[in-house]
């Protein structure tokens, strides 16, 4: 029973805090809200941090989530560049870190997100090493870009991820010179698998990308504080003015840990361990976005999504399970990402191994097609690429879990819609 005198804190200022904030007002919650975020700006949303802001074609101010505004109009209490140190479940209260200051809840949701993975090398302390996750990285990042740009300075970026390859591209746009390297033997192994991460391997290369595939960086020479080369376990050594780490993200579940809440292994993506709604074992402790680690039946399987589509659609689902309603967070996880002149979009799961065959529909020469990750005849992923208005009917497929005929799959004449 959901109360005007009852508290909900929301810790994590980020997409899925922010718009758990919005459902709860708009879904008639006149109890206190309360949002705190360890940053000073107010909540963004991060894909233009390596898409259209680093590129200088996107505002700083485009990537807010509500206008400054909003939140005392909507008597949503912010506290930025706040942290939270401590949770006590059977107080029901968070601490403040920098004062100690404690809050009340009557109901909790953890959106404290991930944190970029660090290089444990020699030479990270040097300042040309940059990671990318907030707006404060995304802003020094720009100008170093265009620096390298003017000056035809290198750019070295461990991992071919999407913030990798996001980022080489708008490196490359800018004018500098970019090597990438990383372990796998293809872009995007774990995700696309070989059959696609090639792809992006040659779209890049035609833009001037050098890759370094099956290595690791184990060192990052500099001098007088500067970055001077990057060297790799293969003996080789790279030139660099500037290195970016984009090895992936970890949640961020030390709250949650200390409280005793479960996390999920790391065969698993780490994470909260939340059920289907969402909450976790203490049943008014929710989480969502980045750090949830949630059941996703349609794979059999357990998921922590790290992209922008399952913070926007995990923080109101978590909010409206709050006020106690009964629903299932079962979302076909998807993403997106634009390089330089390909624009894409994914939509389910197919890690390596889970498939037996890629069908392509369209023309993969021409970068206008559709791939589709097939297991015995079912489709657990689609990916379409230069190609738009048909996610609807391939999360429908997907869904569906229908066999289809694989030669009508890659028939561009045939609808999606008829194979579901």
């Amino acid at each position: 029973m959901v109360d005007a005198d009852q508290t909900f804190v929301i810790v994590g200022g980020g997409l899925a805090g922010a718009k758990a904030a919005e459902t709860l007002r708009s879904e008639g919650f006149t109890g206190r809200v309360i949002l705190i975020s360890d940053e000073r700006d107010r909540p963004y949303e991060r894909p233009p941090l390596s898409k259209g802001y680093l590129l200088g074609k996107e505002e700083r101010d485009s990537v807010f989530v509500h206008e400054p505004a909003w939140y005392a109009q909507h008597d949503v209490e912010l506290h930025l560049g706040q942290t939270v140190d401590a949770l006590d479940r059977a107080a029901k209260t968070v601490r403040f870190g920098d004062d100690g200051t404690l809050v009340h809840y009557d109901k909790l949701l953890l959106a404290t997100g991930a944190e970029p993975r660090r290089l444990d090398i020699p030479g990270t302390d040097l300042a040309g090493v940059h990671h990318l996750r907030r707006i404060a990285h995304a802003e020094r990042l720009k100008g170093v870009l265009g620096a390298l740009g003017r000056d035809n300075g290198h750019l070295v970026i461990a991992g071919a991820g999407w913030i990798g390859l996001e980022v080489a591209a708008a490196a490359r746009q800018y004018g500098a010179e970019v090597t990438v390297v990383d372990p796998a033997p293809t872009p995007l192994h774990h995700v696309l698998g070989p059959e696609l991460g090639a792809l992006f391997a040659d779209l890049h290369r035609e833009h001037g990308v050098r890759f370094h595939f099956g290595v690791r960086l184990t060192e990052i020479v500099g001098q007088d504080g500067m970055v001077l080369a990057a060297r790799t376990d293969d003996g080789e050594e790279h030139p660099a003015h500037d290195v970016l780490a984009a090895i992936g993200a970890a949640p961020r579940t030390a709250l949650a840990e200390g409280a005793g809440l479960e996390i999920a292994d790391r065969a698993h993506g780490g994470g909260i361990v939340v059920d289907e709604r969402l909450r976790t074992a203490d049943p008014d402790i929710y989480a969502a976005g980045d750090v949830a680690s949630f059941p996703l039946a349609l794979f059999d399987t357990r998921l922590r999504v790290e992209h922008w589509a399952n913070a926007l659609n995990g923080g109101p689902a978590a909010a409206r399970a709050m006020l106690g309603g009964d629903l299932t967070y079962d979302r076909v996880p998807y993403f997106f990402s634009d390089q330089y002149d390909l624009g894409m979009e994914y939509s389910g799961w197919a890690p390596p191994g889970s498939y037996d065959q890629v069908v392509i529909r369209g023309d993969a020469g021409k970068r206008e097609f559709i791939a589709f990750w097939v297991k015995e005849g079912r489709v657990l992923a689609g990916m379409n690429v230069n190609v738009w208005d048909v996610t609807d009917p391939i999360q429908q497929l997907i869904r569906s879990r229908a066999r289809v005929d694989t030669e009508r799959l890659a028939d561009p004449h045939v609808p999606l819609s008829v194979l579901a």
